[in-house]
């Protein structure tokens, strides 16, 4: 997937805005000044698409760009995971604390798997098969075929 991404200081209008403003500053600081905080704006563009997207990013204005659309870019792997959850682990079966917690210690130890790097060796525990076969040879020179 590809995209091209603009970003720019924004300050948004509005009663929402300005009364979420002054909720934030009243309990941060017990006044407001009466400015609204700038807000990053980032507009998507993908390659093959006409359609825009635009998004509000609450976050300090120094951050970099390429940090920007990482940030909103990860949200397709947090729906991922949450999919991952609910269809491969049964999530959805059950909503109890105790099954939250097991559903999300499987899927971190799926992922740890997933994401643990396989050795190259044919004696590594991950590639070695636990059970001898008696068809397959791991070591040493092809017998000899039987005198006849």
């Amino acid at each position: 997937m590809r995209s091209r991404f603009a970003a720019l200081r924004v300050r948004p209008a509005g009663i929402r805005a300005r009364r979420l403003a002054q909720a934030a500053a009243t309990a941060r600081e017990g006044y407001w000044d009466g400015v609204l905080p700038g807000v990053t704006l980032l507009a998507e563009r993908p390659e093959d698409a006409e359609a825009h997207r635009l998004l509000a990013v609450i976050l300090p204005a120094d951050t970099p760009p390429a940090e920007l659309v990482r940030l909103v870019k990860i949200r397709w792997r947090i729906e991922h995971d949450y999919r991952e959850l609910k269809h491969g682990l049964g999530l959805d079966h059950f909503e109890g604390r105790s099954w939250i917690t097991l559903v999300t210690a499987a899927h971190a130890f799926l992922t740890e798997q997933r994401l643990a790097p396989k050795a190259d060796t044919p004696d590594s525990p991950s590639t070695r098969s636990s059970t001898p076969s008696r068809t397959c040879r791991t070591a040493g020179p092809a017998p000899a075929p039987p005198a006849t």
